[in-house]
């Protein structure tokens, strides 16, 4: 199964402050914001939506094709890719502008702040999936460019390819209409609780109405889990795929519980590891409660390393740490 991933490809720059930001933030003065912090770690990592999706999908035995853009710097992450046989052809190698960078700084509570150079990632609107020579089983539409974002939903549409819709950081940029165009005829619709809120004012829908345009609504929570609400019966407009086929039975939610950490590292990309993780078992038809703790396993891996990319582990260990955690041994179709 051939799983296309789009989002961005960048380097990440990510600091440790040993401090709280909110003993740095004062609330009366939050209209003219001027903060700066000692840190006392930096590493540079390998990152981007799309490329740690890819990683973790890969890592769970699935074959991940990223189409993304990356920059003229970019030569050390293919290295790293093609370590993992990762496949690279379908990412765009820009000569003109440096791969996309995201600086961010965490604080001891593990709160964020970070701002992404997009570099290369405004060339993602270039790409397109109607060139793709290998047939997409499924398509992981990631925070890139709204543009881009914009035109892989369309894409998707025409193609009658299921979809994953991430918009995440990008939801303030979609209009209302842009926004229930790339939900109404997705399979799964992912963000943290911050972002389905957002979702849910910025379209004026309830979860209700939400989930009469999407099967799958998954909100992630961090450390304490993941809620999966399901529909198997959504509307379905003209020219939608069926949604793939949904275990649970009648419209209701799940209650996914966290995994537990050997020790809480750096956060950073446990968002992208945990949507790996549950397609890797959905798309191998796994049933919704054992699929979303399965991303609670695949996050809990990068959170326990610093960096996005920097864990690794064997199939037969993921099953032994899943097993450990939720008591039930995985079985691997």
């Amino acid at each position: 199964m051939n799983i296309v991933v789009t989002g961005s490809l960048g380097f990440d720059y990510i600091m440790d402050f040993p401090g709280r930001f909110a003993d740095r933030i004062m609330p009366d003065k939050i209209h003219k914001i001027s903060l700066s912090f000692l840190v006392d770690k930096l590493t540079k990592n390998f990152g981007g939506t799309a490329g740690n999706i890819a990683y973790n999908l890969k890592l769970l035995d699935t074959n991940p094709l990223i189409l993304a853009a990356a920059g003229n710097d970019f030569a050390p992450y293919k290295i790293h890719l093609h370590k993992f046989k990762i496949e690279t052809k379908l990412i765009k190698e820009v000569t003109k502008v440096a791969t996309g960078s995201y600086f961010v700084v965490t604080d001891q509570e593990d709160n964020q702040i970070g701002a992404f150079y997009t570099g290369a990632v405004n060339f993602d609107e270039k790409l397109s999936l109607t060139k793709i020579k290998d047939k997409a089983s499924f398509v992981v539409i990631a925070p890139t460019t709204p543009p881009a974002m914009k035109k892989f939903v369309l894409e998707c549409q025409k193609l009658k390819l299921p979809y994953l819709y991430d918009p995440a950081f990008q939801i303030g940029n979609f209009s209302k209409a842009e926004l229930i165009a790339g939900i109404s005829q997705a399979t799964i619709l992912i963000g943290n609780d911050y972002e389905i809120d957002l979702i849910l004012k910025k379209t004026g829908l309830s979860k209700k109405q939400l989930l009469k345009q999407v099967p799958i609504i998954i909100t992630t929570l961090g450390s304490k889990g993941s809620l999966i609400e399901y529909n198997p019966t959504p509307a379905s407009p003209a020219g939608r795929l069926p949604p793939l086929k949904l275990r649970g039975g009648e419209e209701g939610l799940l209650t996914i519980q966290p995994a537990k950490p050997k020790n809480t590292s750096d956060p950073t990309g446990a968002g992208d590891a945990y949507r790996a993780g549950f397609l890797a078992g959905y798309l191998r038809g796994f049933d919704l409660k054992t699929s979303g703790q399965m991303g609670s396993v695949a996050a809990v891996y990068t959170v326990e390393k610093y960096g996005t990319q920097t864990h690794n582990y064997s199939i037969g260990e993921f099953s032994k740490r899943y097993q450990e955690n939720f008591g039930i041994k995985l079985e691997w179709p």
